[in-house]
Formats: C-alpha cells, sequence, structure tokens
C-alpha cells in the first residue's frame, strides 16, 4: 500500500494542478461558446512537438515544447483575430477547422517513422502515470505564471471572457496566448483527451449547479480533484490506462446527469 502511494504521490499532484488550472479556464471557455478550442489547441500544440520530432530532435529537448509552443502562439493569433469575422466566419467552425489540420498533420509526420502509434497514444491520453516531482515542479511554475498574469489582468479577462466588451482586442489574444501556454504544458503530460475533459465536465458541472463564478470554481476544484484520485487508484489497481480511464470516469459524469434528467417525469403545470 505504501509503495502505491509513493508511486502515485507526484500523479496525484500533477492531477491536481492540472485540475487547478484548467477549471478556471473551462468557465472562460464556456463563456466564451468556444468549447472545442482545448482540443483545437492541444492537437496544434501536438502538430509542433511531432515538426520537431519528425526533424531528430529528442523527445525531451526543450526545442520540442517551444516548437509546440510557438504552434500554440500561432493558433491563437488566428482565434483572436477571428473574432472580428463572427458574423461571417463560425468561431466553432475554424477552431475544427483547424483541429482537423492539426491533427491530419500529425498523422502525415509520423506515417513513416517506427513509433508512430506509440506517438500519436501519447498526444491523446499522455502518460500521467510516469510524471516526476521535477515534471510537478516544472509545471506547477508555468501555471504559476500563468495565474499570476490572469490575477493581474483579471478585470479586462474576465470583461473579454464574460461579457464581451474587448472582442477583436488585444485581451483576447492574451488569454487564447496564455491558455496555449497552458495547453502546451499540459498536453506533454496527460494527452489532448485527458486536457479537454479536466478543462470542461468540471466546469459544466459546476455550471449546471451554481450561478457564481466563485462556487462553480471551488466546485469543480473539489469534483475534479477526487475524480481524478478515485480514477488512478482504481485503474493503478486492475492495471488499466490511467490516462483514458480518467477521461473515460470523466466524461461519463455529465453524460449520466443528462440521462437522470431525461428520465425525470415532465411537471405539468
Amino acid at each position: 500500500m505504501m509503495e502505491a502511494l509513493t508511486f502515485l504521490a507526484a500523479p496525484s499532484a500533477m492531477c491536481f494542478l492540472l485540475i487547478g488550472i484548467h477549471c478556471y479556464l473551462g468557465l472562460h471557455v464556456l463563456a466564451r461558446g468556444v468549447i472545442f478550442v482545448d482540443l483545437s489547441l492541444a492537437q496544434v500544440a501536438a502538430l509542433g512537438a511531432t515538426v520537431a520530432l519528425a526533424y531528430g530532435v529528442d523527445h525531451e529537448s526543450a526545442y520540442v515544447y517551444f516548437s509546440s509552443l510557438l504552434a500554440t502562439f500561432l493558433a491563437a493569433l488566428l482565434f483572436a483575430g477571428a473574432r472580428r469575422l463572427e458574423k461571417k466566419i463560425s468561431q466553432e467552425a475554424l477552431i475544427g477547422i483547424v483541429y482537423a489540420f492539426g491533427a491530419g498533420g500529425v498523422i502525415l509526420l509520423v506515417n513513416h517513422t517506427s513509433h508512430g502509434a506509440e506517438h500519436i497514444k501519447n498526444i491523446l491520453i499522455g502518460q500521467i502515470l510516469w510524471v516526476t516531482w521535477a515534471d510537478v515542479v516544472q509545471t506547477a511554475l508555468v501555471y504559476s505564471f500563468v495565474g499570476f498574469v490572469h490575477f493581474i489582468f483579471r478585470h479586462q479577462l474576465l470583461a473579454s471572457s464574460f461579457k464581451s466588451s474587448s472582442i477583436g482586442s488585444k485581451w483576447d489574444f492574451l488569454f487564447y496566448a496564455l491558455f496555449g501556454v497552458v495547453i502546451t504544458s499540459s498536453v506533454k503530460v496527460a494527452g489532448i483527451l485527458q486536457v479537454f475533459s479536466f478543462l470542461i465536465v468540471p466546469a459544466i458541472l459546476g455550471s449546471y449547479f451554481f450561478k457564481s463564478i466563485k462556487a462553480r470554481l471551488l466546485f469543480g476544484w473539489i469534483f475534479g480533484s477526487i475524480l481524478s484520485l478515485v480514477a488512478m487508484g482504481i485503474s493503478f489497481s486492475f492495471d488499466l490506462p490511467t490516462g483514458a480511464f480518467i477521461v473515460v470516469c470523466f466524461t461519463f459524469c455529465p453524460i449520466f446527469l443528462v440521462v437522470i434528467n431525461l428520465l425525470r417525469p415532465i411537471k405539468v403545470n
């Protein structure tokens, strides 16, 4: 038991970090109505990393990270600028197009590599179970920087997301750029699907049960932390793929909530 707890300590700490930042950003994403921007940016980050790997750069090299970060910044610039064209080009459609571009690019790049299938698997569900304390510290520093910037410019960023008062402004780019920094670090350890689950599920469940941003955020942090620990413990005990099991557990919750509501008798006034 003690060995299992010691082994799961770093992955658990990483999950807390992921839940902490992604639940907050998820509230912004829901308010902006760009639900799949996380998937799109994560896929672009994966494409940037894959480009570096295709040129023979070592997987652990800093060049891989910065290649991924550059790709997300370019996508952030595109999404921020596209808000000016919302009446002519759907933001969600553009997000889907960029996701498809990133996914297709990754497949083309890994098509002739010996570990292509394994690379795509890592991109999707990550390797959360194998993170080290060094990974936790590095990720915490990145998230702390992003959180600090969000705190300094909280009024402008919150207005940009929740009040739509800065459409097409520099604050949109700052939000997407900071979002890209988080996604670049997150995808490296957790993969696209797990990051999406941490971003959307706690935020959407919090929005269902509570009205205030503070209550939604607190609920998302508590719910996400507990569920990630439970899912990680079960997957470890039954030797299941941890990332995939966490994704299934998180995404099952809103599906279950919808089913329960559909089964309730309709009230007739």
